[in-house]
């Protein structure tokens, strides 16, 4: 057999495929379902990445709906965020008692953004910055903002819808 030379065509439409699913340009404003306020008087210092669960920790339990809670609404800082690595979705409180929720997944190569600061999602790989309240970009080389996720806030509790 003898190696068969790929054409230009051939490289840009696999590139394509495979970009297609890191990201979408819809713009979206952070999908969320609020029902109840935020707990008054939470801190806007900036927050860490999420870790493991411990056990009393509502990811560790799940809500009245069944769905294991991301976090309760006193652990999202107002003006800040926290990135869950294994949902791969960050959420973050713009304003106090207003919830937004976005692909943890940078649109630039599709490295997990790795912490919410000074009221930027921030990815660590390339230093592309996306805005908390809507997940535009502020800073490239992201071409895109962060596609919003779907999130229900009850109870004091936030979960993906």
């Amino acid at each position: 057999m003898t190696p068969r030379a790929t054409n230009r065509r051939t490289v840009l439409f696999a590139a394509a495929a495979l970009t297609t699913g890191c990201g979408s340009d819809g713009g979206g404003d952070g999908g969320t379902t609020t029902s109840a306020p935020a707990t008054p008087g939470t801190s806007a210092a900036p927050s860490t990445p999420a870790t493991s669960a411990a056990p009393e920790s509502p990811a560790a339990s799940a809500t009245t709906t069944g769905a294991p809670a991301l976090a309760r609404t006193s652990e999202i800082p107002v003006g800040g965020g926290t990135v869950f690595k294994e949902q791969k979705v960050v959420v973050t409180q713009p304003a106090a008692g207003e919830f937004k929720a976005f692909s943890a997944i940078c649109t630039h190569q599709g490295c997990l953004v790795n912490k919410v600061a000074d009221g930027t999602i921030d990815c660590p790989c390339h230093g592309s910055k996306y805005r908390i309240a809507d997940g535009s970009v502020v800073a490239g080389p992201a071409p895109r903002p962060l596609p919003a996720e779907q999130i229900n806030v009850s109870e004091g509790s936030i979960t993906l819808a």
